[in-house]
């Protein structure tokens, strides 16, 4: 039996908005989209890179969308090449309620964005949202890091997260609840990932950590230092901490180009066997394939 690929952390958008969307984002971290953030070039995407599922992490960032954001989200949940984890607001007036819908429509897990949802990471509000996804069993998958959309504002370092994460129950290796801190752990604070969060229990994404990030066409706001991603040394540190049984594959696509955060993964001196639990494995455990 073949190896599925599997992409933890994808976004796209309703076609009516995506384009639009993708511009603006896009314009305000002055880096290159790889798609026009529809679910019909997200598939391409994947047809070309070689991966088999991607997952579709919605953001709500009004917690008045919270409920429409989600059922449009299930549609993908229907055993297709794409599906979807729910999204929260820490403002939501209701998360419980909702987080139970959430559980009972099938979702796997919840994605949260200190930085769009303009609420640090420790903020007693996202503290109560993880620990209801810790009583749940569902899958919490969190920004981790700085943020290029938002210099210079801190919002969900990996102290943060560790303190979350701890007051809200260690994630259990074979638990239903797990924690994946995306972007390997903390964008941009990737020294301090293993010291910080080596013992926490939580897992972490690849995504926007890997690979090449390029600037958007005609724009050079951003210098050659100010596009850093993990090489390959920086990698194999956190990796050498985490262990592969604790990290995902992700591209954070359209953002990164998915074949070629692929390939950088399978240059790297990692066993097949290791190498197979990042890139599926570990991702059809979570997601109970």
């Amino acid at each position: 039996m073949s190896l599925m690929v599997i992409d933890f952390h994808t976004h796209c958008f309703p076609d009516s908005i995506a384009a639009k969307t993708i511009d603006k984002l896009s314009g305000e971290t002055h880096t290159k989209a790889f798609s026009d953030g529809t679910a019909r070039s997200l598939l391409r995407i994947d047809k070309e890179a070689g991966i088999d599922l991607s997952v579709i992490m919605p953001i709500a960032t009004d917690p008045a969308k919270v409920e429409r954001i989600n059922d449009r989200a299930a549609t993908y949940n229907d055993g297709g090449p794409l599906m979807s984890f729910a999204c929260i607001h820490p403002d939501h007036p209701d998360p419980k309620k909702e987080l139970k819908r959430v559980l009972s429509m099938g979702f796997r897990g919840i994605k949260l964005h200190s930085f769009f949802q303009v609420a640090p990471f420790d903020d007693i509000r996202n503290l109560r949202i993880v620990s209801l996804c810790a009583e749940l069993g569902l899958i919490v998958l969190a920004h981790a890091g700085q943020d290029m959309g938002f210099p210079g504002r801190v919002c969900a370092n990996p102290e943060m997260i560790r303190s979350v994460v701890l007051q809200a129950g260690k994630p259990q290796k074979d638990g239903d609840y797990q924690f994946i801190a995306a972007h390997m752990g903390g964008w941009g604070c990737w020294e301090r990932v293993p010291d910080v969060l080596e013992d926490t229990g939580v897992m972490i994404d690849t995504s926007t950590s890997v690979g090449t990030l390029y600037r958007r066409p005609g724009d050079d706001t951003l210098r050659d230092d100010q596009l850093p991603l993990l090489d390959a040394k920086g990698f194999m540190k956190i990796y050498n901490a985490f262990g592969p049984e604790r990290m995902v594959f992700a591209s954070d696509s359209p953002w990164t180009d998915a074949k070629e955060s692929l390939d950088f993964l399978k240059a790297l001196p990692i066993g097949s066997d290791d190498l197979e639990l990042i890139l599926g494995k570990n991702a059809e455990k979570l997601l109970k394939l």
